[in-house]
């Protein structure tokens, strides 16, 4: 059996706690189930990250990570409006293959606001610096345009939203979605 070294094992934590706090949520997932769906120990968990909000950070940041990196390879070389279908396709396709991507979003933006309801800031400013890289991104690869960047980040949070109240493809409230 090959020993993964620390840094892989640390890179399987974030991949397995993207899943489990997707489904889960910050507050209602265990670091005991983090632990296990890796196939660690809770203490060997603690000695890669040091605690739950450290783990849900790093998940957090890889999830923009992974949407940011999606939209720069769909727009490679491309322009304006070809950029942005590009974006757009690349993401539906994303969310659609990989829904834990898109519940791992909706948990981001939830536990910001609890957090930041009990007075924890540290996660929403994480989660707003990672935003602002995607938007940023967005922005750059759609020429600048403010307009259009809002535009297409504006529906990319409705499609977000539709999908994950599970609205079947064709149903009337996808119209004008695509257009």
């Amino acid at each position: 059996m090959v020993r993964m070294s620390a840094e892989e094992r640390r890179e399987s934590v974030v991949r397995a706690a993207m899943s489990e706090f997707a489904r889960g949520g910050y507050y209602g997932t265990s670091t005991e189930a983090i632990a296990k769906r890796v196939g660690v120990s809770q203490p060997y968990l603690f000695r890669l990250f040091p605690g739950k909000q450290a783990i849900f950070l790093a998940a957090a940041e890889r999830c923009i990570e992974d949407t940011v990196r999606t939209f720069e390879e769909a727009a490679e070389g491309l322009e304006g409006d070809a950029a942005l279908q590009a974006m757009g396709h690349a993401y539906a396709e994303v969310i659609a293959e990989r829904p834990e991507r898109l519940l791992m979003q909706m948990q981001m933006y939830l536990t910001v606001g609890a957090a930041e309801e009990a007075g924890d800031r540290e996660f929403g400013e994480v989660v707003r610096a990672g935003w602002m890289r995607l938007w940023d991104t967005v922005h750059v690869l759609l020429g600048g345009d403010g307009a259009d960047t809002t535009a297409f980040m504006a529906k990319g949070m409705l499609i977000n939203s539709l999908t994950a109240m599970r609205f079947p493809p064709g149903h009337r409230i996808w119209e004008g979605v695509y257009v």
